[in-house]
């Protein structure tokens, strides 16, 4: 064994050391009866063992060392990335203030016919969770609305639940202020645009088969009451999808998009004191993955330049060697989306995921001539099939909770995340030539 390649294997330790504290606690807090087990040791918290540890195996004086973690935490993409996830945050938390969540629910509510109640309400957290960016606040806003539908008009909890959590990954995959649309992006250095129309080509068409299928499980029809709703309300939402899918820059979409939302406030009793506060309450809610993305960065920065992330790449590449003996770019696509999966198991966050796969992804697409939205689009689906399938995700546990059930029988209902992986393989092999 080469020297090089004993000190890229050793590289990778502070990695597995974070993932192995993140899930072991997570596994043995449920063993325990843990809510929400995964969640209860904060990950900037786990990955500070793993910085001590690659300080320390790191080639080079302190003073070097330090040097190249603050490179890492610095870089170009995670400062763009952080800066928007606090943006995103603000305005996510300025328009649920304003009402806007409880309004676009309600709007969908009075829309969907009494005989299309599932896939009417698949659609509707697709809506939500889209205009929010979160899977989370989708669930929270329209679970305990959707059990009360489900207590109604006495369809199955779980295939309620499953419908649930089918749209709300719908939209936190597509989203262009979600978590996860940010750091893919960012990651593969591509337009957010540009990953959403990639995006879309892929989830559409899974979520149209889902409605499908929804429409036949739907039971006998039986009437929902929607309350009462304002428009305006809604039309933050519809305006930031429209100048994101424009192409307007980022920050212009998120600051317009907040300005937008308080001024829809304004016109009912929300106040700017309120939106002062709502903007810093944003902010906040970024906090965790904020901090992360950065010691990430500088952790990442020392596996690159040990050699780690090639080293990596060619293991992944020797995996799929028989699929690339066919088609070298399908191998290398499929290498992305099983890197994300088995990082996505392992830490059940699939923006955490993202973060930590991204770098070995984006070696892989530029190795394989994949473009970087197609790249950027595999990490953000399959990160997101992965958590909606989950039954120790956070979805599965939040929506097992609010529908009394277990986490399994929410996570095997969630059959958008099945369809999708099955639609995303099938664009992968069948166009192959055009990544």
């Amino acid at each position: 064994m080469q020297p090089n390649t004993l000190h890229a294997k050793l590289s990778l330790l502070p990695l597995l050391v974070f993932v192995g504290l993140f899930l072991g606690a997570g596994l043995y807090l449920q063993s325990q009866g843990v809510d929400y087990a995964f969640y209860q040791l904060p990950a900037p918290v786990a990955i500070l063992p793993a910085i001590v540890i690659a300080f320390l195996i790191n080639r080079g004086s302190i003073n070097n060392s330090v040097e190249t973690f603050i490179k890492g935490a610095g870089h170009n993409n995670i400062i763009t990335m952080c800066l928007i996830y606090l943006l995103a945050g603000a305005f996510s938390a300025v328009a649920s203030a304003t009402g806007g969540v409880d309004a676009v629910v309600n709007a969908g509510l009075s829309l969907i016919p009494a005989a299309f109640l599932l896939p009417g309400l698949f659609l509707i957290s697709a809506v939500v969770s889209t205009a929010m960016g979160t899977s989370m606040g989708t669930i929270g806003a329209i679970g305990p609305i959707a059990y009360a539908v489900s207590l109604k008009t006495g369809i199955d909890p779980a295939l309620m639940a499953g419908t649930i959590v089918s749209g709300a990954m719908f939209g936190d995959n597509l989203s262009i202020i979600s978590d996860t649309t940010i750091a893919a992006t960012r990651t593969q250095g591509c337009e957010m645009k540009d990953k959403f129309r990639e995006n879309l080509k892929i989830a559409l068409p899974a979520a149209l088969l889902t409605v499908l299928l929804l429409v036949f499980l739907t039971p006998e029809p039986q009437a929902v009451e929607a309350k009462p709703f304002d428009w305006l309300l809604v039309l933050p939402y519809i305006f930031i999808l429209v100048l994101a899918v424009g192409g307007l820059n980022v920050f212009v979409v998120l600051f317009s998009g907040i300005v937008f939302a308080a001024a829809m406030g304004f016109t009912g009793d929300y106040q700017a004191g309120s939106f002062a506060k709502d903007v810093y309450k944003g902010f906040s809610d970024m906090q965790e993955i904020f901090l992360l993305s950065m010691f990430i960065g500088g952790l990442s920065e020392f596996i690159r330049i040990n050699g780690g992330l090639d080293y990596l790449a060619l293991k992944i590449q020797k995996l799929t060697a028989i699929i690339a003996k066919w088609h070298r770019k399908v191998a290398d696509q499929l290498g992305i989306a099983a890197l994300v999966l088995v990082s996505n198991l392992c830490i059940a966050n699939n923006t955490v995921s993202i973060i930590v796969a991204g770098p070995v992804a984006k070696k892989l697409a530029d190795d394989g001539n994949i473009s970087a939205k197609r790249s950027a689009s595999l990490l953000d689906i399959f990160a997101c099939v992965m958590q909606g399938s989950l039954p120790y995700g956070a979805q599965a546990l939040l929506l097992g909770a609010t529908f009394k059930i277990s986490p399994w029988d929410v996570s095997s209902s969630s059959f958008y995340c099945f369809i999708l992986a099955f639609t995303a393989i099938a664009v992968i092999c069948l166009r192959r030539n055009k990544a």
